[in-house]
């Protein structure tokens, strides 16, 4: 029995904006409404960090 079907699995807005990232596609292209843990979880994926961390430089000792 061979089924070419995947299951269907809700969307990971993570995985999406990592995608989308690598595509090409601006950071304003993410689909989920502003103020949204969709949206949050989608930017996160797109910086490749969670947003707390996003864009923050790591501190230099000395």
């Amino acid at each position: 029995m061979s089924n070419t079907e995947r299951p269907s699995f809700p969307p990971d807005p993570i995985s999406e904006g990592a995608h989308a990232r690598s595509l090409g596609r601006p950071k304003d292209a993410c689909p989920y409404p502003a103020g949204t843990e969709e949206r949050k979880s989608w930017l996160e994926g797109y910086d490749g960090a969670p947003a707390d961390e996003a864009g923050v430089s790591p501190a230099t000792n000395g």
